[in-house]
């Protein structure tokens, strides 16, 4: 909730529903996580998630609002995870086909994490990342810098002489689009794609969005020009070591 650009995002309305039930809802429709749970802050602002989950009956855990690696890292052990998937709350056009496919990936090698991210094929906003309890606990007992604390994975993806890592690709480029919601203008462009596509109900897909955007091209110019990542990118530029 506390978020500097775009204040209160995670419960934003988007067609009737705040944009976190959104993103559960898309989550909960994959055939391969078994549990969801809300990882939120000690931060007086979000009790208002902290509501939003015993609302859903989502289960929660409480954490650091900065050390998000912490925060992973004591919610996976809260709830016994052996297998993390990642998806971050600002992804309201989440797919689940895609969350399981690279959930699959995972499961089909010996790998130690596994990510859309490494090399960027989808649109920004289909972020999945998939990693195992042993990786996150060994980041967590090592990672010193800010930007690897905050941020969760980098310690693991930056270290592939430690960790067994692969990557996900679309068949064809599409990390032009911008489908996250950071920013006031991307907002905009979220609520007009659920306006053309949403159903109540009803899941869309990656392919559903594509296809309005053949449609209608203009949509594409309401958020173009952000940049990508632009909080780690803060986060480099400000890094320091921590204990």
């Amino acid at each position: 909730m506390g978020s500097t650009r775009l204040p209160g995002k995670v419960l934003i309305d988007i067609q009737g529903k705040p944009l976190l039930e959104h993103v559960m809802d898309r989550v909960g429709m994959t055939r391969l996580i078994d549990r969801i749970v809300i990882a939120t802050t000690v931060n007086e602002k979000d009790k208002a998630v902290i509501e939003f989950a015993k609302n859903l009956s989502i289960p929660y855990y409480v954490g650091s609002e900065d050390d998000v690696l912490d925060r992973f890292y004591q919610a996976a052990r809260k709830f016994g995870a052996n297998i993390i998937v990642r998806i971050t709350p600002d992804c309201p056009m989440i797919d689940p086909h895609v969350i399981d496919e690279v959930i699959e990936r995972y499961l089909k090698g010996d790998y130690d994490y596994v990510a859309n991210t490494l090399k960027r094929t989808y649109p920004d906003g289909l972020d999945v990342e998939v990693f195992s309890y042993k990786a996150l606990e060994k980041a967590w007992k090592e990672a010193r810098w800010f930007s690897e604390r905050e941020h969760v994975t980098p310690y693991i993806w930056k270290n592939p002489d430690k960790f067994r890592l692969s990557t996900v690709e679309s068949e064809v480029n599409l990390s032009h689009l911008r489908w996250t919601v950071d920013e006031e203008s991307d907002l905009q462009f979220v609520r007009e794609v659920y306006r053309h596509i949403y159903k109540e109900g009803d899941i869309f897909y990656m392919e559903d969005v594509l296809n309005l955007l053949a449609k209608h091209p203009e949509l594409k110019q309401i958020n173009q020009g952000i940049a990508t990542n632009e909080g780690y990118a803060k986060s480099l530029r400000e890094d320091k070591i921590v204990r």
